[in-house]
């Protein structure tokens, strides 16, 4: 059951999102716990790639309180993704838990799906900033080819 007011992460991913912060003398490109889950979410949103979480991480990280993403802005995150998935407006409501929970959930599986195609991407890699930039890179180049593309096809009848 979903920890009400705490975004929660995967154990088998708990190394992971500690590799990649800089606290505690870590090399990582991210400060903080909440900031990779955010990234991860993203990348797991735009895959489209939901993953349930199974067993949950309850040490470092441990589950990340909801107002640490709403004090740097994050929270609109969680929201959009939650509106996105459902297609329904209700899922903004701040008083029902039952949405809450909902919304926290759906982020959770983005995050965990992003973390996994980080995990792939970042295997071997010495430098993850360096990995995750040139990772970012690739994608941009590949969406520009597609959109520039030449199609015959529209000239054959």
């Amino acid at each position: 059951m979903a920890e009400t007011g705490r975004i929660r992460v995967a154990k088998d991913k708990a190394d992971l999102v500690k590799a990649l912060t800089s606290s505690d003398g870590g090399t990582g490109p991210f400060q903080t716990f909440a900031d990779v889950i955010v990234f991860a979410a993203a990348l797991g949103a735009k895959h489209k790639k939901r993953v349930p979480l199974g067993e949950i991480s309850k040490r470092e990280p441990s589950p990340i309180r909801l107002e640490y993403f709403a004090s740097v802005g994050n929270d609109v995150v969680i929201k959009l993704l939650g509106m996105t998935e459902t297609q329904d407006i209700n899922i903004l409501s701040i008083h029902e838990e039952e949405y809450e929970i909902q919304r926290n959930i759906i982020f959770e599986e983005y995050a965990n799906g992003g973390l996994e195609i980080l995990r792939n991407e970042l295997r071997g890699a010495v430098d993850y900033a360096e990995r995750i930039l040139l990772f970012l890179s690739y994608e941009r180049t590949q969406q520009y080819e597609k959109e520039e593309e030449f199609d015959l096809s529209k000239f054959l009848s």
